[in-house]
This record gives C-alpha cells, structure tokens and sequence, in this order.
C-alpha cells in the first residue's frame, strides 16, 4: 500500500491503520472503512530462494564504504588566536557571484589544492546573501546556506577536519573558517 506522499507503508502502519479505521464512526452519508484484504498468498518455494540468492549476489557485489571521518570544532585557543590577529588565515576563496555549481566545483578544487600544499587553515567567503530586493523566486543567502552542507558531506570529510563561522573581523556570519586535515602519507 502506498500513502498520499507516495511512500510505500509498512506492514506495522497498514495493521494500525485498519485498528483504528474500525473504530471510527463514518459521517452520515459516508460509506465505512474498507474491509481488511485477504492475506497475501505466501510466495512458491523456489521464487523465496531465487529471492535469497539475488540477495546474497547482491550484499557480495556492493562494496562496503567506510564511515566518513568526524568532524571536530575549531579549538578554543585558535579561535582566540584568530580573533586577537595572533593567527593567520594561510588562503581564502571568495565564492560571491558563483552559481551553486560553479561554488561547489571552486571550493572542492580549492580545498584539495590546499591540502596537497600543506595549508592547515582556510577562509571561504560565501557572503550574507543580498540586502538588494529580490526578483519573485529567487534565494538570498544559498550559497551562506549550501557550503556547510557540502562541507558535512562524505566527499569533502577526507579534507576538512572541521569548520565555523568566522570572526567579525573576517567576514562573520559571511564566511567560515576551514581547517584542513593533513593529506595521507604526512607526519605530524
């Protein structure tokens, strides 16, 4: 059975739906709850173990993804580092003007680059979105939005080791600092 939104119920929400669509009353001139179907006849013997090889086929074809690598906060000394001039930001990228697309691609490249050269902090500016009226239809503020995103995402987590919005004097809530992870194959 398929809900209003197209998803498919489970046997657990039918059973539940049908315990309380029998005790509900139906409106005058409605007509009551349907009756409970018959039960699905159980499938052949030999259909349930060509289901059971295609499913043992298949757990042995799909390779297992490691679970992506943790997030961690900015630490608490850098941050005050950051924000006393004490620590420098080693490169920065300015995504202002880029389409989601154009953004994604800058910023993906731009952090590998920077990671091959052994940069350990980054600045991305993605800007505060717009005060200037919007035409109808239009988003202020993607990309502000759309960089965690990716940056949370499976295919950034080898780079990134963690990420905050930057300090006032850095563009606050318009841009974020990154710190990057050290490549593989590098001593501490």
């Amino acid at each position: 059975m398929r809900s209003r939104r197209g998803k498919t119920l489970s046997e657990a929400d039918i059973a539940l739906w049908r315990q309380v669509a029998r005790t509900v009353k139906p409106l005058p001139g409605r007509l009551p709850v349907e009756p409970e179907p018959a039960a699905p006849a159980p499938p052949p013997p030999a259909a349930e173990a060509a289901m059971a090889t295609a499913r043992a086929v298949t757990a042995r074809l799909t390779p297992t993804l490691p679970a992506p690598l943790p997030l961690a906060p900015i630490e608490r000394r850098l941050r005050t580092q950051l924000r006393r001039g004490q620590q420098e930001i080693e490169a920065s990228i300015d995504l202002h003007g880029m389409r989601q697309d154009e953004a994604h691609l800058a910023l993906h490249a731009f952090l590998r680059r920077q990671q091959g050269r052994g940069t350990r902090l980054v600045l991305v500016v993605t800007g505060k979105g717009g005060a200037a009226p919007m035409a109808f239809g239009e988003e202020r503020g993607v990309l502000r939005r759309m960089v965690p995103h990716w940056l949370r995402h499976a295919e950034l987590r080898p780079l990134v080791l963690g990420f905050e919005e930057a300090e006032q004097r850095h563009g606050g809530a318009g841009a974020l600092y990154i710190r990057l992870r050290r490549p593989k194959g590098h001593g501490p």
